[in-house]
């Protein structure tokens, strides 16, 4: 006899906070960068391949206008349909889209055009083949090269930004996060599994790991927190994305305004000093 038969209550478990960010991160409406990237720009024009293995469709390079600013824009593809998801991957780069990414990052620093990413993944494809074909050194070497573009360069952290697959498209003289969004090395799932060998502690692990957007802002990881919608930016996309247009129009006129060896000296400088701790003799 079940427990609703037999007449006892189930009480349902409170969500915590940190958990309805994450939920609101991960809401099935929410706008993906692909979505946002549409109403943002202008005159997206794609660039396929890395010119080495393939072409990953989890990752989207091009040249855009942001106004009448000639850019290079970058960002990972979920799908909208069970079918869409499966061929981009459900949005989890492999080696060659990093690569990809790399290569249109090194086309607009030849032509002097800033680069903007947008980023909602959980993380890189751990798969048996992106292994074998080099994920961890994609990463590493996108790392390494974003850190000394020669070019203003913005990201955008939209849903979920996962450890190094997040990072590998996120080492940049600005990182913004909208307001329900999240950053993260590795999901609250992972971690309660890892921690209590339970996933069903994924709440509390999510309280511990401060990964909502005030958190990695108040722990210096990200520069800025775009506000959204009430709700959420699914709940008025138009809005939502006004008010990004905005916000990177503002960041992108500061940076151009920043000779280009102070601006890679200082985008090297803020990566080295996040984390840094100091303790008392």
């Amino acid at each position: 006899m079940s427990e609703h038969e037999s007449g006892t209550s189930v009480q349902a478990q409170a969500v915590s906070p940190a958990w309805t960010r994450i939920e609101r991160a991960r809401h099935p409406q929410r706008p993906y960068p692909m979505d946002l990237i549409e109403r943002v720009f202008t005159d997206f024009s794609e660039i396929y391949g890395d010119r080495a293995f393939g072409d990953d469709e989890a990752v989207a390079c091009g040249m855009a206008r942001l106004g009448d600013e000639e850019v290079m824009v970058i960002g990972n593809r979920k799908g909208g349909t069970t079918k869409e998801r499966v061929r981009r991957n459900f949005g989890m780069p492999h080696p060659e889209g990093y690569r990809k990414a790399l290569r249109c990052m090194r086309i607009a620093e030849k032509f002097g055009r800033p680069v903007i990413s947008f980023i909602d993944l959980p993380g890189a494809f751990p798969g048996l083949g992106a292994e074998e074909r080099g994920q961890a050194e994609a990463i590493a070497r996108n790392i390494l090269e974003m850190s000394r573009l020669r070019v203003p360069t913005i990201s955008i952290i939209s849903g979920e930004g996962g450890s190094g697959g997040a990072l590998a498209l996120a080492v940049s003289d600005r990182v913004l996060i909208l307001e329900n969004a999240l950053y993260f090395v590795i999901t609250p799932e992972s971690c309660a599994a890892i921690m209590w060998r339970d996933a069903n502690q994924k709440q509390l692990a999510a309280e511990a790991m401060r990964i909502s957007a005030p958190e990695v802002a108040a722990l210096g990881c990200v520069d800025e927190i775009i506000p959204e919608p009430i709700g959420g930016i699914h709940m008025d996309r138009e809005a939502g994305c006004g008010l990004l247009g905005t916000v990177l129009r503002k960041h992108l006129a500061e940076l151009k305004a920043i000779p280009v060896d102070q601006l890679v000296a200082a985008r090297q400088q803020k990566f080295r000093n996040i984390a840094q701790f100091y303790t008392e003799d």
